[in-house]
């Protein structure tokens, strides 16, 4: 004899058809990977209004002297870099009276 609920019917386990197993899979599977693309999608928050920041090149600057003046000594390279991809530079030198757009302060 089966197990009794307590209304005094026996009560059958839930079984899975294998579409039933197929749907639950599928399920599953969007879920992970909806967690995998939020975990691992770059939290990279929306440009505050306004103009880009900009720096007029001085007599004797360089790419690193602006890149550590905007974002200090860490990360100085990464941001030489975007300086560059910024401003579509194909190499490292710049001219006094340029006008170059800086990255936004984070």
């Amino acid at each position: 004899m089966g197990r009794q609920a307590e209304n005094g019917h026996e009560r059958t386990p839930v079984r899975l058809t294998r579409r039933g197993r197929i749907v639950v899979f599928g399920f599953l599977l969007a879920l992970t990977g909806g967690l995998v693309a939020l975990v691992s999608a770059p939290g990279q928050a929306a440009d505050p209004p306004g103009p880009a920041p900009t720096v007029i090149v001085q007599p004797g600057d360089t790419l690193w002297d602006i890149a550590t003046q905007t974002k200090g000594r860490e990360g100085r390279d990464a941001t030489v870099e975007e300086i560059r991809r910024l401003n579509n530079l194909t190499g490292y030198d710049i001219d006094a009276g340029q006008r170059l757009l800086l990255p936004r302060r984070r």
